[in-house]
């Protein structure tokens, strides 16, 4: 329903008139951007928190259709958990250390990358399995000529091992629907549960933990089993036939490129920390330049994750299902850890492979410089849950003495290549202090409330979207943030 406050109009003439006032002031004034901002003659302001996908991807298609838009970031830089890191490296080396991978099904990503031509390059599939103290090849598994050290397991794959043991569950779905009584009960059960009363070895049940919940983040003891049966009732879970990608040269292009062309409507170190609204607007209370410095408008989009959100001041506060779910939305562990070797032996004939699966503590480790000349190459890894949680506590040189240890373990060569690495722990990030959100025990419909408007306030995040735990999702939201405003406010 469109507030009171979205009646009067701004035509586009008008709106752009102050929008170059605003760039044409902000280069010359003496004062800061959001002194000047705060003038109540610019009265028609959508303010934009947080400058990750979600918040980028709002504010650009706003921007395109005419709307007055500010975006408020408080790092010094546009992207959230898209971080791409260039600068501990040599030869141009670089290695994603936040979101990575572009599956083939990620539209919202791959049509954005089209927009501006930057070009998703395939990744490496998995070829190598090292599982208690075990080299395997994935030719092997699937050939059948090498079977996994773990009980109760399949032979001629990897991943997918727990579909035996939920096969009733997911039969159930396709007989009385997802939204039936019998299936939302499976919101209370984890997926740990599950597996057991399905009769799944423990096994089984670790690993799992190896495989799709350290997808997840997480453990299957904090995942709901709702979930995990209906992925495997829609479509097929994460497996070793995934096909991903990345963004040639760098994830972090897109973002610099929304950024970009957004120009001076996006401001810097500004974080946010009160937010009230009314039936007249909104006002949002940022730090700047170590002061508090407030700033008006019609609407707010806030693309924060939940980790961050619950702990803004808002007055005078949301319902009371919207602040459950922001308090208890739950998040995972994640860390990523870079190597730079001078030499790229995982690439030598005898090998086990370039992209290689663990019940290590690293977890996924794979050469991350496919699209870079050598010799010098980056081994990367995706660290989650429980260990992710154990390494974090570490000092950064214990993290990095164990990644050396384990890399040792797999390509007995890998140390006197050894040149240097560095980690990125997401969950000690002051601005995210969590991985991504995933569908925890009894938080059925938390998805739908979070991304739920409340007066002037809209809502966008991949904790809010059908696609979540993504960049692809993280842009959902911030197109359906868009059309909500479009529909809400008129230009």
């Amino acid at each position: 329903m469109e507030s009171a406050s979205n009646q009067s109009r701004l035509t586009r003439r008008s709106f752009l008139k102050k929008a170059g006032a605003i760039t044409s002031v902000a280069a010359i004034s003496p004062f800061t951007i959001s002194s000047f901002l705060t003038r109540s003659s610019d009265d028609r302001r959508i303010i934009v928190i947080g400058g990750g996908l979600a918040g980028l991807s709002c504010a650009y298609e706003l921007d395109q259709a005419g709307y007055n838009v500010i975006l408020l970031e408080a790092r010094s830089r546009p992207g959230g958990r898209v971080r791409t890191y260039r600068d501990p490296f040599a030869d141009n080396l670089y290695a994603e250390m936040g979101a990575e991978y572009v599956d083939s099904t990620d539209t919202f990503v791959r049509d954005y990358c089209k927009k501006f031509n930057l070009k998703v390059l395939p990744a490496k599939q998995y070829d190598g399995v090292y599982v208690r103290g075990k080299h395997l090849t994935m030719k092997g598994l699937k050939s059948g000529m090498d079977s996994l050290p773990f009980e109760g397991t399949r032979s001629g794959q990897l991943f997918g091992q727990e579909v035996h043991y939920i096969q009733k569950w997911i039969d159930l779905v396709k007989e009385k629907g997802e939204n039936s009584p019998e299936v939302q009960a499976l919101d209370k059960m984890s997926v740990e549960e599950m597996l057991k009363k399905g009769g799944a070895p423990k096994d089984i049940i670790d690993l799992y933990t190896y495989t799709n919940a350290t997808e997840s983040t997480s453990v299957p003891s904090k995942m709901s089993a709702l979930y995990m049966v209906l992925a495997n009732a829609k479509t097929s879970a994460f497996s070793e036939n995934t096909v991903e990608g990345r963004i040639f040269g760098g994830n972090d292009q897109l973002p610099k490129t929304l950024a970009k062309k957004l120009g001076t409507k996006i401001i810097y170190n500004r974080p946010l920390k009160r937010l009230g609204f009314d039936k007249n607007g909104v006002t949002a209370t940022i730090t700047e330049n170590g002061k508090l410095t407030k700033i008006k408008g019609i609407n707010c989009v806030l693309a924060v994750p939940a980790s961050i959100l619950r702990n803004i001041k808002i007055n005078p506060g949301f319902s009371a299902e919207k602040t459950n779910c922001i308090q208890k939305q739950q998040y995972g562990h994640v860390m990523k850890i870079a190597m730079q070797y001078r030499q790229r032996f995982w690439d030598e004939k005898n090998s086990i492979g370039q992209r290689v699966f663990t019940d290590t503590p690293l977890r996924r480790i794979y050469h991350f410089s496919i699209d870079q000349p050598g010799p010098r190459g980056i081994l990367l890894t995706f660290t989650s849950g429980e260990d992710a949680k154990k390494l974090g506590r570490l000092r950064e040189e214990n993290r990095m003495e164990i990644a050396q240890n384990t890399c040792s373990n797999i390509w007995t060569e890998a140390p006197q290549y050894w040149e240097n690495g560095i980690t990125k722990y997401w969950n000690e990030d002051p601005w995210v202090k969590a991985s991504y959100s995933l569908a925890g025990i009894g938080q059925k419909g938390f998805r739908e409330i979070l991304a739920r408007r409340e007066g002037p306030v809209f809502f966008a995040g991949e904790h809010t979207a059908i696609h979540r735990a993504s960049m692809n999702g993280a842009i959902e939201s911030g197109l359906r943030a868009t059309e909500e405003l479009k529909r809400a406010v008129k230009v």
